[in-house]
Parts: structure tokens; C-alpha cells; sequence
């Protein structure tokens, strides 16, 4: 039997948000309680219809039109032209996952009973996704204010059976998917559209995709770390919970106690702990606690904003039968998404640049204790992982890039309506690029430092580096010669995306003891 997700508005966890986008095989259905909330509000929105009572998105045009009268037999007409003009987005369209993602945020939005549609509309989407139709949704075409409206109209889109969508790898007509799947069309009512279409769910879906994504690499960024430290035969006296008792940052102590974890019974730092004329290391060793622990703030902050985002309603105007009242208002502006994004990718801008530096420091004869340059067997005929660390600075430099906020841009739109927005989709697309750049420089790392390890034989590093040292032979291995490392280095990313030395990290986590 296929697990089932039950959704009310209120609960969804950003970990269930990436099951459902990358397991097809989950199901979600709307709670019963949720039913009746949704229902409830329809019911009033109904009613307000009947008397003819002036209601934004309902009885009137939008944005700049919001002063022309809709007439009573046009508004279905209204919503389903809203769809069909606002489905105006550009460029590649965004991955599977992600547009499940999106679709299970709106969901859950509606599913929050505030938005006036019908539960037919949530069931639609809930459809969608439980069939595996995806609509094609462009990357561009979302300001973040007035709500992803691109974006979410081409999905809206795929639930009147108009654009296309993907559906077990075949990209074509969704109408045709629909008809495959036994569901008929939709035909929207009033406030429909704009429920559907009018709230930040492209932005927080590709932002919780990457914000996922993010964890495992800085999880995956302190065993590698662990690792370079063993290879460059440095002290992790650095990472005594004295010193970050002293400065009590929680992600600054989390990140020493698990380092001392990681690198407990190392028989290469008994083998130069009493003789090492050494007082202390460079900082991109010694600070490891200090600069990771600031990414795991930032990391925490930004999964705090999504978590709430995942659970608002963000479609304007909000029913609220209990009060009788229909509120015009801004939850569609996404600035807090954007700027936790704008976070996020400053935090991995600075974990990939300390990566670097250790990264120069396993490869520099000058600075390695006693490593054959650039680790090559033969250096001067072999060039080793020389050019391995130049891609990783490329990368650096692409994260630097992409570091730059877009949250802090506004272009007017909408004849002077919407005067300052958010860019939050931008925001995620920078977000979501800048994962993909740090898993590639945390590869480089690990690739390097398992390298250096070898010279260290037969001196056993800590635990958990012995650990992940392993995981990384087990698909790269160790240099005889100059060779092709574009496919090691695949491999290796694949495997920080996959998360596996993320689990590794977590039982550390768990049982710094143990392992």
C-alpha cells in the first residue's frame, strides 16, 4: 500500500515537502477537518456573490482593473481568461520535483480555508500529483508580489486540461494526460483563479528543495573537513568545548562537538600530537566550528521561514466567514522568503570558500606537512588534482555571483500597482544554483583529502573520517598516474547529493560517543 500524506494547512514539514517532490509513489489527500474550513469559506464567498457586493478577484478585474465591475454571467469567463493570460512564463521548465513541490504547497494553502475556493479545486491538484501529471512550468516569470503568478498559472494551466505537462518521462498535451487518468477538466468559479494562481509557492517550493539540499552539504562540509584536517596533520585542540563554551553559539559548539566526534581515536594526531612544533593552525582549519556553525544558523533561520511559508495562506483577498469579512491584502509579497534565500546563498558562498582554502593548503607543497604537490604521484610529469582545485575556484567564483541579494531589487509592475516587490523567485533560482555549486566544491574537498589520507598510511584517521574515507573509495579511486577526474568528480558529487555521508554525520550527531 502507498504511504498516504494527509494535509490541513497548518502541519506540513519541509521534509515531507521534498518526499512528495522526489516519491511519486506518496499519496496526499486532504484532511476532513480542512474539507470543512474550505468548504465554510466557499459557502460565504457564495453568498456574497449572490448579493452582488463589490469583492476584489470575485466581482471585479485585478490589479490596475480592480474598478471594473465584472458582470455576473462573465466571472467564470474572468477566471479562466486570468489563467490563460497569466500563464506568460519563459525559459526551461523547472524539474519534476519542483513542480510537485509547488503543487503540494498550493494545496495545502488552499487547504488552510481561507481562500474561497471549492474543495473540488484542492482535490484537482491533489489529482495532479497523485497521477503523476506535471504541468510544464517555465523558471521566469515571477516578481514575488502578487504572488508567483506565472508559474502558478501554468499549473492552474494543466488543471483545465490547456498547456502541456509531463507524465512518465512523455512530455505532451495535459488535457491528454488528463483523459488517460480518468479526470476530467476543471471548470473554475469565482475566486478560483486567483486562488489558484496569486501566492508564493514557486518560490518556496524550489526554496525548500534547496534548502534540503543545503543541509546535507554543510553536513557533508564537516566531514570533509574532518578529513583535510587529518591529511594536513592538523590539531583539533581548536575544537575543545572549552574555547566554544567561552563563545556559547549553538551551531559553533554543535559543529566542534561533532568534529571531536569525527575525529576521536586518530591514530595520525597521536603520531605528532607530543613532537609538533606547531601552536596552531590556519584558520581555515581552526575556525572550521565558527564558520560552518554560522552556516547552521543561517540554515535554521531560513528553514524556520519556509516551514511558516509552507503553512500560510498567500492568495489575496482572504475569507474569513467566522467575522464576515473578505480582506484585501499583501500576504502574496514574498520578501521574507526572498531574503531567507539571499541567506542561504550568502552561507554557502562562505562554506564553499573555506573549502577552498583547505583545499590549497592539501595541494600546496608549501603548506601540505610533507604532501607531494598537488598530491600527484610524480609531480612536474603528473599534474595531479592541479586543476581540480582551478574548477573548484571557478565554482567559488560562481558562488560569489550568486551570493549577491536579489531580495533588495523592486521593478515596478502592473501600471504602477504593484511599486515594490520581492524578486523571491530569483531569489530561489540563486538558491538553488548555489547548492549545486557547493556540492561540486565539497566533492573537490573530499577527493583531495582522501588522497592525502593515503599518504598517511597506515596511520588510521578518526572514526567517522575513516567512515567517509571509505565512501569515497568506494567510487573514486586513488591516483596511479594522471587520469580523466571530470568522472571522479561527478561521482563524488553525486554522492554529497545523495546524502549518504549526511547520514554518516547524523548518527555522529546523534551519538558523539559512538558514532
Amino acid at each position: 500500500m502507498s504511504p498516504t500524506l494527509m494535509i490541513d494547512g497548518h502541519s506540513l514539514g519541509l521534509d515531507e515537502v521534498e518526499v512528495v517532490a522526489r516519491n511519486m509513489s506518496v499519496r496526499v489527500e486532504i484532511t476532513q477537518d480542512a474539507r470543512g474550513r474550505v468548504s465554510a469559506a466557499r459557502d460565504f464567498i457564495e453568498a456574497k456573490v449572490a448579493t452582488g457586493e463589490r469583492v476584489y478577484g470575485v466581482t471585479t478585474g485585478f490589479g490596475r482593473l480592480a474598478d471594473v465591475a465584472i458582470a455576473p454571467h462573465e466571472r467564470a469567463t474572468l477566471q479562466h481568461n486570468l489563467v490563460r493570460s497569466h500563464a506568460s512564463g519563459m525559459g526551461d521548465p523547472f524539474p519534476r520535483e519542483v513542480v510537485r513541490a509547488i503543487i503540494l504547497l498550493r494545496a495545502n494553502a488552499l487547504a488552510r480555508g481561507v481562500s474561497g475556493c471549492r474543495v473540488d479545486v484542492i482535490e484537482a491538484l491533489l489529482a495532479l500529483l497523485n497521477a503523476g501529471i506535471h504541468p510544464r512550468v517555465p523558471e521566469f516569470g515571477s516578481v514575488g508580489a502578487s504572488g508567483d503568478l506565472a508559474p502558478l498559472a501554468h499549473v492552474a494551466l494543466g488543471l483545465l486540461g490547456e498547456g502541456e505537462a509531463e507524465c512518465g518521462g512523455v512530455v505532451g498535451p495535459a488535457g491528454d494526460f488528463l483523459a488517460e487518468a480518468g479526470l476530467e477538466p476543471l471548470t473554475l468559479d469565482s475566486k478560483e483563479g486567483l486562488a489558484l494562481i496569486n501566492g508564493t509557492q514557486a518560490t518556496t517550493g524550489l526554496g525548500i528543495l534547496s534548502l534540503c539540499r543545503a543541509e546535507r552539504v554543510l553536513a557533508t562540509a564537516e566531514i570533509a573537513s574532518a578529513m583535510s584536517l587529518e591529511a594536513l596533520m592538523g590539531t583539533p585542540v581548536a575544537y575543545r568545548d572549552e574555547i566554544h563554551a567561552a563563545r556559547p553559539h549553538a551551531g559553533q559548539r554543535a559543529s566542534a562537538r561533532l568534529q571531536r566526534a569525527l575525529l576521536a581515536d586518530s591514530e595520525i594526531w597521536e603520531s605528532h600530537r607530543y613532537e609538533d612544533p606547531r601552536v596552531q593552525d590556519a584558520y581555515s582549519l581552526r575556525c572550521v566550528p565558527q564558520v560552518h556553525g554560522a552556516t547552521k544558523h543561517a540554515l535554521a533561520y531560513a528553514r524556520g521561514i519556509l516551514e511558516t511559508e509552507a503553512n500560510s495562506a498567500t492568495d489575496n483577498p482572504l475569507v474569513f466567514p467566522e467575522a464576515g469579512l473578505v480582506l484585501s491584502g499583501g500576504n502574496f509579497h514574498a520578501q521574507i522568503v526572498s531574503q531567507a534565500l539571499d541567506l542561504l546563498a550568502i552561507a554557502l558562498a562562505d562554506l564553499a570558500a573555506i573549502a577552498e582554502r583547505r583545499i590549497e593548503r592539501l595541494l600546496n607543497p608549501d603548506l601540505s606537512m610533507g604532501l607531494p604537490a598537488f598530491l600527484a604521484g610524480r609531480p612536474g610529469l603528473e599534474s595531479g588534482f592541479m586543476i581540480a582545485q582551478v574548477t573548484a575556484v571557478d565554482l567559488l567564483a560562481e558562488l560569489r555571483l550568486l551570493a549577491g541579494p536579489a531580495s533588495i531589487d523592486s521593478v515596478t509592475t502592473s501600471a504602477n500597482q504593484e511599486d515594490h516587490v520581492s524578486m523571491g523567485l530569483a531569489a530561489a533560482r540563486k538558491a538553488n544554483r548555489a547548492v549545486d555549486c557547493i556540492e561540486r566544491v565539497v566533492a573537490t574537498e573530499l577527493m583531495c583529502a582522501a588522497e592525502g589520507l593515503e599518504y598517511r598510511r597506515p596511520l588510521k584517521a578518526g572514526t567517522g573520517v575513516e567512515e567517509a574515507w571509505e565512501a569515497v573509495r568506494a567510487r573514486v579511486a586513488r591516483l596511479s598516474g594522471d587520469r580523466i577526474l571530470g568522472p571522479d568528480l561527478e561521482a563524488l558529487t553525486d554522492l554529497v547529493a545523495s546524502g549518504a555521508l549526511a547520514d554518516v554525520v547524523a548518527r555522529y550527531e546523534r551519538n558523539p560517543d559512538q558514532g
